[in-house]
């Protein structure tokens, strides 16, 4: 497996990253009517970054023959959704970190009050573009996009996890309690994963059905093996997050190292051990490739993705 991808898969990530930030740049640059937010909407959003889920829109609709003209919205609107997040989760009153993609987080850069009128700006701007008129998709099935982008960004989705990782933020397990039964044990990761198919899985997984609804007559049994895909690699990249938070380089991932530890927080590390961390992401990434048997070579990047994921250095 690859720290950062290579080969085929280095030069489909540049060109998927090059595509969505040239939107990225038409779209933001001219998406206020007022300066110094259209200042702040910028820093954020054209901030270099992974792309992963746009990405992951673009290689979901490869994988089931999707027309490539009807994914760019859609993948706009998953990384304006991602980007409103990480704005929101900086903010002192929840995360409160100070780097965001190698440079000050945006209420560091400007003020606490811009960040957050411009992480609201990226949210409703995320369902203008998904909702623009578009030849190759029929209106019906815009509208299904835009209610699996808000599911999974809404209450029962994101902002859920969010409001289960504040909660957890300071209830780190007591030495007694990793010592505890093994159904102790599992039910506490029970509970973490939980939270983590809120706060990351809920995106990845929209991004990948996403994808996969830009094509027409997407089967039953297709879509439900790129949902089985999406939520492994979505608690696969929280696994490898966590890891990275311990190990990882700070140069290479922008921000410093130990936060998690720093807010008492309960991690795949701090619950199963740097050792069973990695077991566990590669279980993850394994799974998430086993549940593409259904798809020919046309799903060969999001194979890729997966083992990508668990390997990652930032």
């Amino acid at each position: 497996m690859n720290a950062s991808p290579s080969g085929a898969l280095a030069e489909y990530f540049e060109r998927c990253q090059d595509r969505i930030d040239d939107a990225l740049e038409r779209l933001l640059r001219r998406a206020a009517a007022e300066d110094r937010l259209a200042a702040a909407l910028a820093y954020a959003g054209l901030a270099k970054g992974k792309r992963l889920r746009p990405i992951l829109v673009f290689a979901s609709a490869q994988a089931v023959g999707a027309n490539p003209d009807a994914t760019l919205n859609a993948a706009c609107a998953v990384e304006l959704i991602h980007t409103y997040s990480l704005i929101h989760d900086d903010l002192p009153a929840m995360d409160d970190d100070d780097l965001r993609r190698g440079k000050p987080s945006l209420h560091k850069a400007f003020d606490d009050a811009t960040a957050i009128l411009a992480g609201d700006a990226m949210q409703a701007l995320a369902f203008e573009v998904l909702s623009q008129p578009q030849e190759q998709l029929p209106a019906s099935t815009q509208l299904q996009m835009i209610r699996t982008l808000a599911h999974a960004a809404g209450p029962e989705g994101m902002v859920a996890g969010q409001s289960m990782d504040c909660a957890a933020s300071g209830q780190s397990l007591a030495e007694n309690e990793l010592e505890g039964t093994p159904q102790q044990l599992a039910t506490a990761q029970q509970r973490l994963e939980d939270m983590h198919q809120h706060k990351t899985g809920a995106l990845i997984s929209a991004s990948v059905k996403l994808g996969a609804l830009c094509a027409k007559d997407v089967s039953a049994e297709r879509l439900a093996a790129l949902e089985s895909f999406a939520s492994h690699i979505g608690l696969a990249f929280q696994v490898r997050d966590d890891i990275l938070d311990v190990e990882g380089d700070p140069a290479a991932l922008g921000k410093p190292l130990g936060s998690d530890d720093r807010s008492d927080k309960i991690t795949y590390v701090s619950l199963l051990g740097l050792g069973a961390a990695r077991t566990r992401a590669v279980e993850l990434a394994d799974a998430a490739r086993a549940s593409l048997q259904p798809f020919s070579s046309a799903a060969d990047n999001l194979r890729e993705i997966a083992s990508y994921i668990v390997a990652r250095e930032h």
